[in-house]
């Protein structure tokens, strides 16, 4: 999403599609690869400027995409994916009969503890869906 930075989410998307000549039968796909940028705390970081206002963004896409989580494992009527633009490219991929797989990485630094545990009860949190 940001062309300039190397902190920055990463969504990639290939668009399948076969045919089955015999039955006229065609089948669509995409396959989405994501790769999101770690959240930041702020005051641990000490960022300012633009650096400051990219950590910023990065924190609220990523809040954005926990209440999609959110919304998805309990079900809800309204599911919030227009409230990012992180949010709303992933829709197709995150709710319907889409099948989705998610890595994390935590540090096993003890003064890292809160953002692993964290990061974990968010990949729990993908897990119900």
């Amino acid at each position: 999403m940001n062309d300039h930075s190397s902190r920055s989410h990463s969504v990639f998307q290939l668009h399948i599609e076969g045919s089955n000549s015999a039955n006229g039968l065609v089948c669509r796909s995409t396959l989405c690869l994501v790769d999101l940028a770690g959240s930041e705390r702020l005051d641990k970081s000490r960022s300012t400027g633009e650096r400051l206002r990219e950590a910023q963004a990065i924190n609220t896409s990523l809040s954005c995409l926990g209440l999609v989580i959110l919304s998805l494992s309990n079900k809800e009527a309204h599911i919030p994916y227009r409230n990012s633009k992180l949010t709303h490219l992933l829709q197709n991929s995150l709710g319907g009969n889409s099948k989705t797989l998610m890595f994390v990485n935590v540090s096993p630094l003890e003064e890292d503890f809160h953002e692993s545990l964290n990061t974990l009860r968010f990949a729990s949190q993908v897990g119900r869906v």
